[in-house]
This record gives structure tokens, sequence and C-alpha cells, in this order.
């Protein structure tokens, strides 16, 4: 047996984490449905700060092409429409009281093939991370190798074991794509 070996949990940690940070990627893209989610990026000008849309109302989701935030104080209502409208997604609240409705339009074709390769850019960004995560486990199993604390069969073994967690979160990556896209391109 090694006296030292990969910490195999903190590989699939880190594997994982990508695997996360792209799931969150892709709910802040828009699709034809709504999402309090698509929301998140928004930032309100309040008492002299930038604060998230959610610290500043309730965003919710009452039918599938609607947005609603119920802004808490009425002094705030104006900047959150303001902050909704400036943010660049395209979407155009109405006001009514302290409430702002938020309609989710209809996707174009040309938006939505805009869309899909935005999302095919995030997949390489996770895909690029994985492997970035397997090349530092090979690089951490050579070193062990080197330093005399793993034989070359255990090196191999190892190796082939962080392959093929690199081809499942790869998989996993690639599965995500394509259910966004097709998400995306449906009308």
């Amino acid at each position: 047996m090694a006296a030292q070996e990969l910490d195999f949990e903190d590989l699939d940690r880190r594997m994982t984490g990508a695997v996360a940070a792209l799931k969150s990627e892709f709910s802040g893209l828009r699709t034809g449905r709504a999402s309090a989610s698509l929301l998140e990026p928004v930032q309100v000008e309040a008492y002299g700060s930038m604060m998230p849309i959610d610290q500043v109302g309730t965003v919710t989701v009452p039918e599938s092409r609607m947005i609603t935030v119920q802004v808490w104080d009425k002094g705030l209502v104006g900047p959150t429409e303001k902050a909704i409208r400036t943010a660049g997604l395209g979407l155009n609240p109405a006001v009514d009281g302290q409430l702002l409705r938020i309609p989710i339009p209809e996707l174009n074709e040309e938006r939505r093939q805009e869309l899909t390769k935005i999302a095919a850019k995030y997949t390489e960004e996770a895909r690029i991370a994985v492997r970035n995560v397997r090349r530092d486990a090979m690089d951490e199993l050579k070193r062990l190798e080197k330093d005399g604390d793993m034989s070359k069969d255990e090196q191999k073994a190892s190796g082939d074991k962080v392959q093929q967690a690199t081809d499942k979160f790869i998989a996993e990556i690639d599965k995500m794509l394509e259910t966004k896209q097709a998400e995306i391109m449906q009308v």
C-alpha cells in the first residue's frame, strides 16, 4: 500500500464545483420561460449602495411568462424598476403600487441561436475547469511516484481512476448543455 495517496474526495468536490458553477451560469440564461434566477444579476441602488434585487423585495414567478417583484420599501420602487430596465436583460417592468410585473417576451430565432452559443461557451469553460482538476491530480500522482511514495502500478491505477472521474463529469456537462439547448430552442 502507498505511503501517500491522492485525495479522491477533494478531486470529486472540485469537479462537482465546476458542474455547480455551470448550473448557476445556465440558470441566468433566459429562455422563453420565467425564472426568478433571471433577476439574480440585477443590482439596485438602495440606501446609498448597490444591493442584489432579492434584498429589496420578494421575487416570485406566478406564471410561466411573468416574474413579479414585491418591493418592501415604497421609496425603492423607482430605483428597482430602473435597475431591471438597465440590466441588459431585455425586460420591461410595469409598476403596480409596490409590485413590479415583468412579462417575459417571446424569444426570436436569432436570440435563441445567440443563447445556445453562450451556453456552449459556458459549457466549454466547465470542461476546462474539470480538465484542470484532472491535470493537477495527474501532476500530483507523478510527484508521488517520483518521490517514491507510490509505485508505478499504483500511479497507473490511480491515473485511470482520475480519468474515469473526468469522463463522468465531462459526460454530465455535455448532457446539461444538450438539455439547456433544447430548452432554449423550444418555442
